[in-house]
């Protein structure tokens, strides 16, 4: 028995004023819950250790209030506060009925009003006998006296006092249609309006993609520069952007295709849903804004909604990387990170690094001079804020000398924390400005071998580049640029190393996404020695020229090369295939060795302008392969070439003629009547065939009649000859 004397809640208290729903009590019809059950199902395919893992402590909260107001995680399910998202679609149509609801309300009350008058209205026929119009050619004669079009007095001439009623309609249809013309071209320059009507056309488009698309979120310098390189590719994307201005560039800039555009703030996953996030077709996630919480956000979405989207994320903080870094595996690029790597790859490896920046700056690039920044000596690095403690780490990675200048720097207890070194290893720090003679002389700037102009103001570091070359014509000299608009300033520099970190992140992502076995050549060439990037920087400067052309993947499976599967691997094609093309080699399997492949498929004699750069096979990577080297079925090449050839290498892969061309020498007929007329000429087998070690036969009959007509190898035909393979000249 309960305690009398126990003072009541107000769950209590609220429950006694209503008393349907008693404490305890059980709705009609509902399942009792068991000890230990969830108060509500999980949603299909949840995994709440996954779940709980990523998301903990504050920020747990805080993601679930994001994800229920994006409507991906279950709220309220119905009722005012709902939790679920507005729908985009509906949004014209509600504006619409709220703003047009009043004039279509007042021209309904003037039509019904008029059109009863009308039908009431005294008339009279033709022979004056009484006659009242009724509601049907009421409402039809309002009808065209409404819209001005006028089709006389009907079905008899009005009276007066029908004409009198008429002169009053006129004018109160007019006032009418005023009243709702106005308010609907109102409506139609309503940015509200507007903007729901352009997220509707968005959405529409991004629903009816369906082909691969990026998903580029931030479309400043970075994103525009992908989105152009991703264009040229043929590939499309969706930008969305919170500046308009940004978004309303997409219709100037000069794209192939049409990319839609979202003006909205990416941070919101309700937003990036819209912009084709759960989209199947959907290939990668892009966070390229310029606030590093709006990228994390990004990251954390992509994490949760599309686990298996790859995603690239920017940054220039080391600890929102971590972050970052904790949803699943995203590609984090920091720009000044990754400067101060490509630095020491130039101080340990400097032909690589040549290779490395002529392929990562994609095709159109220039290759780039010799040079490489000295290994021994005095740096001087300007600035000592994210970028100047990236490279001030590499520099004393590498034992270098450095001295840092900054107006303002921080303490040695913080820096010793950043580069995780003791405070008695840090560099020597000097106060004051780069630029001042002073500073300079207390610097040795005269002795130094390298200058790093690293401010966060383009104006400062042209001025801290001009100051210190003045004093030493001969420094290297490595300069941060942080617009783009001033390009042509740093350009007429003549800089030994630039940092663009828009280009840089734009460089990667490109490289990342566009060829995938690219990125691992990038990664691997560095460790493999200056003389393999020696040689293969010649190898492509004969092939391609100065500049650097196309970079692609050539997958040699038996779906993107079936011409080929049948010299990869004989048994990967049906034995009826391969009667047909290899019945002149009697069982034998036909190597085909890189430099077959890359043979002119209109004289195997000449070779295609391409340059094999890399051979995956099993996991393993193998960096400029020999011509030699034998291909075999899934094996995986990185080449580059210029795009005719890569188009005859496509050729090479999907035609069976010319893939027997360019292996054997002999060539197949293309059409069908020239390998049935092809395939009754072929000799007998045993008989006046080719030998078991590939040499000629006799000729047929003892007489030599079939040398007349066109021979082939026996890859032509299917019925009527396909026993009795021959090889000869080649056929039409």
């Amino acid at each position: 028995m309960p305690n009398a004397d126990r003072p009541r809640s107000e769950q209590e208290k609220w429950h006694e004023r209503h008393p349907g729903h008693r404490p305890g009590a059980r709705r009609p019809g509902a399942r009792v819950r068991k000890p230990g059950e969830p108060l509500l199902p999980p949603p299909t395919n949840h995994d709440p250790a996954a779940t709980n893992a990523l998301i903990t402590g504050a920020g747990r909260w805080a993601a679930i209030s994001r994800f229920r107001h994006a409507g991906d995680l279950p709220g309220p399910a119905g009722g005012p506060l709902s939790s679920r998202g507005v729908e985009a679609v509906s949004a014209p149509i509600f504006l619409i009925m709220r703003r047009m609801r009043t004039p279509l309300i007042v021209l309904i009350i003037i039509f019904a009003i008029t059109t009863f008058g009308l039908a009431v209205a005294p008339g009279e026929t033709s022979e004056g006998e009484p006659h009242r119009m009724g509601m049907f050619n009421a409402f039809y004669v309002m009808s065209y006296t409404a819209s001005t079009i006028g089709f006389g007095e009907i079905p008899y001439p009005f009276t007066a006092e029908q004409r009198l009623w008429m002169t009053l309609s006129i004018y109160l249809t007019v006032v009418g249609w005023a009243y709702t013309i106005g308010t609907l071209l109102s409506l139609l320059q309503d940015r509200a309006f507007r903007t729901a009507l352009d997220m509707r056309r968005f959405t529409s488009r991004v629903e009816r993609m369906r082909e691969p698309f990026l998903l580029i979120a931030g479309y400043g310098h970075t994103g525009q520069r992908l989105g152009q390189a991703w264009d040229h590719l043929g590939r499309n994307f969706v930008a969305i952007d919170v500046e308009a201005t940004k978004i309303e560039s997409l219709d100037v800039d000069q794209y192939f295709a049409d990319p839609p555009g979202l003006t909205a703030d990416a941070s919101n996953p309700f937003n990036l849903k819209l912009a084709g996030l759960k989209n199947p077709h959907c290939e990668a996630v892009l966070a390229l804004t310029d606030d590093d919480e709006v990228n994390l956000a990004i990251t954390m979405t992509a994490a949760l909604l599309r686990p298996d989207l790859p995603v690239i994320a920017r940054t220039i903080s080391a600890p929102v990387e971590d972050r970052m870094r904790a949803w699943g595996a995203p590609t984090v690029i920091n720009p000044f990170d990754r400067f101060g790597d490509h630095l020491r790859m130039a101080l340990r490896a400097p032909i690589s690094f040549r290779l490395y920046s002529w392929l990562e700056a994609g095709p159109g690039s220039e290759q780039p001079p010799p040079g490489s920044p000295p290994a021994k000596g005095l740096w001087v690095v300007c600035g000592y804020g994210r970028f100047g403690q990236e490279v001030v780490g590499d520099l004393l990675a590498e034992g270098l000398d450095v001295v840092v200048v900054d107006p303002d720097p921080p303490t040695d207890e913080f820096l010793a924390a950043e580069l995780d070194i003791p405070v008695e290893r840090l560099p020597r720090v000097i106060h004051g400005d780069g630029s001042e003679p002073e500073v300079m002389d207390e610097c040795h700037i005269e002795t130094a071998v390298g200058f790093v102009a690293g401010t966060d103001d383009d104006t400062t570091n042209l001025s801290l580049i001009a100051a210190a070359r003045r004093r030493n014509p001969d420094l290297y000299v490595a300069g941060r640029q942080n617009l783009p608009t001033n390009q042509s300033l740093f350009t007429a520099m003549h800089l030994d190393m630039l940092l663009v970190p828009a280009d840089l992140v734009a460089r990667e992502a490109y490289a990342r996404l566009s060829t995938p076995l690219l990125w691992r050549f990038l990664e691997e060439m560095p460790h493999r020695g200056e003389d393999e990037a020696i040689e293969l920087i010649q190898r492509i400067k004969n092939r391609c020229g100065q500049f650097m052309k196309d970079v692609w993947n050539v997958e040699l499976t038996a779906w993107e090369a079936p011409a080929l599967a049948g010299y990869l691997d004989p048994e990967a094609v049906p034995a009826r295939v391969r009667q047909r093309r290899h019945a002149a080699q009697e069982g034998r399997r036909v190597p085909l060795t890189i430099g077959d492949l890359l043979r002119d498929p209109d004289d195997r004699e000449d070779r295609l302008a391409v340059v094999p750069l890399m051979l995956l096979r099993d996991g393993k990577a193998t960096i400029g392969p020999p011509d030699d080297t034998e291909l075999r079925l899934d094996d995986e090449l990185l080449v580059a070439g210029t795009r005719m050839a890569r188009r005859e290498l496509q050729t090479t892969l999907l035609s069976e003629s010319t893939a027997q061309y360019v292996v054997t020498g002999t060539r197949m007929p293309e059409s069908w009547v020239w390998r049935q007329l092809a395939g009754r000429r072929l000799p007998r087998a045993g008989v006046d065939g080719p030998a078991a070690d590939g040499s000629e036969g006799g000729g047929s009959e003892g007489d030599g009649s079939e040398d007349d007509g066109p021979e082939t190898d026996g890859s032509d035909g299917e019925s009527l000859a396909g026993e009795n393979p021959g090889r000869g000249k080649p056929g039409k």
